[in-house]
């Protein structure tokens, strides 16, 4: 486990401690890989520098994808983690029937990637689906209020923290109820944003917040009040695994499409 607080540097050692156990362990060797998928929290441009990242210490700025590439003779591709759930769940999740999907990675600061078409939509600078900056737009209260069970901020606004909200809302806290109602109609506010712009037919729901009691009913509720062709709403089906399975699912399209160019290139010639 890695501490919240963790810097860049410690993380990296840790993933790349990580990886080197798994591949000693199922007999693969380093050379044998042909890429490597990556999912991260923050606007991540395409040469995988994480642009803003505000989740985790020392991230804003990261040239996370070279970082890696010195640790591997392959390609390495990064995409937010938001969007690599949501081609995760387009996979092998919830929305193998749809391709017009939202996928809301519900946490302290919400993010959510989308599929048009069944293509995932990155935006022009890849911040598409930023919906945990809606709180910046003049919006009194942070998450920090928001969470907060006195008159003072939540501080720290970790998840710790926020677990032991929830757990005294779950025990019949009047105040730590209020804190979680607060922060249900934040998230289905911001949700109903990205649901009027985008139109999908089916908004699937992942993060740790997923977990929360009667999160599904009052998301519904909220849709249904505020868009004009409200969508399905489930929650996630790979849970803690959306994230990763993506980012294996990019790897392989990355591989796939190599191999069918040399192949492409081959048949040209003959």
């Amino acid at each position: 486990m890695v501490s919240e607080t963790a810097g860049a540097d410690d993380r990296l050692d840790q993933v790349r401690a990580v990886i080197a156990d798994v591949l000693r362990r199922t007999g693969v060797a380093r050379s044998s890989l042909r890429a490597v998928g990556v999912g991260s929290p923050g606007i991540v441009e395409a040469d995988g520098t994480v642009r803003l990242g505000t989740a985790l210490p020392d991230w804003t700025g990261l040239p996370l994808g070279e970082r890696l590439r010195r640790s591997f003779r392959c390609p390495v591709l990064v995409e937010n983690d938001a969007n690599a759930a949501a081609v995760a769940e387009h996979w092998k999740g919830a929305a193998t029937e749809s391709d017009d999907v939202v996928f809301v990675l519900a946490g302290l600061s919400p993010g959510a990637g989308s599929l048009i078409g069944g293509r995932l939509h990155r935006g022009f600078g890849g911040a598409a689906g930023e919906i945990g900056a809606l709180h910046l737009l003049g919006r009194e209260l942070t998450p920090e209020h928001l969470l907060s069970t006195t008159d003072t901020p939540l501080d720290p606004l970790d998840e710790q923290a926020v677990a032991v909200v929830f757990a005294k809302a779950k025990e019949g806290d009047a105040g730590a109820q209020a804190a979680v109602e607060r922060f249900l109609q934040r998230l289905v506010h911001d949700v109903a944003a990205l649901v009027l712009a985008l139109d999908p037919e089916l908004v699937v729901v992942g993060g740790w917040a997923a977990g929360l009691d009667g999160v599904l009913e009052p998301l519904r509720k909220e849709l249904a009040r505020y868009c004009l062709r409200p969508p399905r709403v489930t929650l996630s089906l790979l849970g803690e695994a959306a994230v990763a399975t993506g980012a294996l699912r990019l790897a392989l399209d990355h591989v796939e499409e190599e191999l069918f160019a040399v192949e492409g290139a081959v048949t040209a010639r003959r």
